[in-house]
């Protein structure tokens, strides 16, 4: 038992020291490189169909891609289907685009808190086998989350994770992973570690063999016998990739978990008394936050829209992760301000409408100025300058960005760079009148960042 408690402490231990030694250093820069001559809205170009959905990758050999150190992936579950348990070597952040589900991320060395116990009538109708193996009608599990659409999602690197479609339509998420992140010390090329399934054999699927590992597959039979204490017939049937299933797989039934809102989970002796404090905080710690919300927007204008933002101060988890997201709405014609940012790239991916993007590097070359719609992804590297206009349906967007700490400076607006500088310094700056000086520092009011569709008025000067 004391053994049992030290080891769990331990591992505790290590996993906090480790995810807070990551805050405290520097990206990885070996190898990324922002040099390139366009950015253009992107669509995924690998394509696994599974026998419980689709998995979608865009290409991380693009040149955008390459410089935010990111790999974007889209996952489409269907209803009852189960995305296999898998982790990856890098943090990941996920947005729900569409639907509702299950998730669990299961964090080492945290107790299974969770405890189900099943019905004489639900063991008498497992199959022979499986009542062999499941005996007892006790099922003990760590923490199960409901997601739902526009659900924010961070996944630790190296946390095994599992999501299960309970709804009635399609579970669409669309996620990154920093593969550029200090806790990745393999190389930039993105890897997903799967602890069941494998890639179906039919189709484009070399590269996709190479990304997505069962790695149960090529251990010794015996051995893993052995370390789990079970039949080797059971161990088959983990080493098996079952090829035609994929990565996600339909459930022979539907499942149901115990889940925090639902009923209350019974939490273990030994967890309860540990006396170090890390189980009430890493094992606890909130893993998911809405940004649908309109009343809790960090950026609200009546005429142009409203920004939701999560960083580490809204998801602690953020800042061992040191990555963040906003989820915007701009309205018909709206802009955004121009603007860079101060403390990381950004990876935008549309979710609704259209908008006319420009993205201008040091050297004032305009690196973009094309309109991207509904499923596109691109990038804006830190400092790049910016801007948008959305079109005549509006515009809505997720971003991503790796940092926990995002930052932006504004050119125009209420809190821009413009407003805080001296008259005289406008003046002399762009050989300006101090009439003119003065609407460029004061016309938008008390307007920030999102701007209302008024600035077309004013035509060669004059108000039209």
């Amino acid at each position: 038992m004391m053994a049992s408690r030290f080891l769990l402490a331990l591992s505790l231990s290590l996993l906090v020291s480790a995810a807070i030694a990551e805050t405290r250093q520097p990206r990885l820069t070996q190898g990324q490189q922002c040099r390139f001559q366009r950015i253009s809205g992107a669509q995924p170009s690998m394509r696994i169909q599974s026998e419980g959905g689709i998995t979608e990758l865009w290409d991380e050999r693009q040149e955008q891609f390459q410089c935010a150190g990111i790999v974007a992936m889209r996952n489409t579950i269907r209803p009852n289907g189960l995305s296999l348990p898998n982790y990856h070597p890098s943090p990941r952040l996920v947005y729900i685009e569409r639907g509702q589900g299950l998730i669990s991320i299961m964090s080492p060395g945290c107790a299974e808190t969770y405890q189900v116990h099943r019905s004489q009538q639900a063991a008498e109708r497992m199959e022979e086998p499986e009542r062999q193996v499941r005996g007892s009608v006790r099922d003990l599990h760590q923490k199960v989350h409901r997601i739902r659409q526009g659900d924010i999602v961070a996944i630790p690197s190296g946390a095994a994770h599992w999501c299960y479609n309970d709804g009635s339509e399609d579970l669409v998420a669309v996620s990154i992973n920093d593969v550029n992140h200090l806790s990745n010390q393999l190389d930039q090329k993105f890897r997903a570690f799967y602890l069941a399934g494998g890639v179906p054999r039919s189709g484009q699927q070399e590269q996709a063999r190479e990304t997505f590992h069962n790695i149960f597959r090529a251990f010794d039979a015996d051995l893993l016998s052995e370390a789990f204490n079970v039949p080797q017939e059971t161990i088959r049937r983990m080493q098996t990739e079952e090829q035609e299933r994929g990565l996600i797989v339909m459930a022979r039934e539907r499942m149901q978990f115990v889940r925090p809102d639902e009923e209350e989970g019974e939490q273990e002796r030994q967890g309860r008394q540990m006396s170090n404090g890390l189980e009430e905080t890493f094992c606890t710690m909130k893993l998911r936050t809405n940004v649908e919300s309109r009343r809790e927007a960090d950026i609200f204008s009546r005429q142009a829209g409203r920004v939701n933002v999560v960083d580490r101060n809204k998801l602690p988890i953020l800042r061992y992760l040191d990555l963040s997201a906003e989820k915007g709405n701009l309205y018909a014609n709206a802009l955004i301000s121009p603007d860079w940012s101060m403390s990381g790239h950004t990876i935008v991916y549309v979710t609704r409408g259209d908008a006319q993007i420009q993205v201008v590097d040091h050297s004032g070359q305009a690196l973009m100025n094309d309109r991207v719609n509904q499923g596109d992804m691109f990038v804006v590297p830190q400092y790049y300058t910016s801007t948008a206009r959305a079109g005549n349906n509006g515009f809505e967007w997720v971003a991503f960005k790796t940092t926990g700490s995002p930052m932006r400076s504004p050119l125009a607006g209420y809190t821009s760079v413009i407003r805080a500088m001296p008259l005289q310094v406008i003046t002399n700056s762009y050989q300006v009148s101090p009439n003119q000086a003065q609407a460029l520092k004061m016309n938008r009011g008390s307007q920030s960042f999102l701007l209302s569709p008024g600035g077309r008025m004013f035509q060669g000067g004059q108000r039209s």
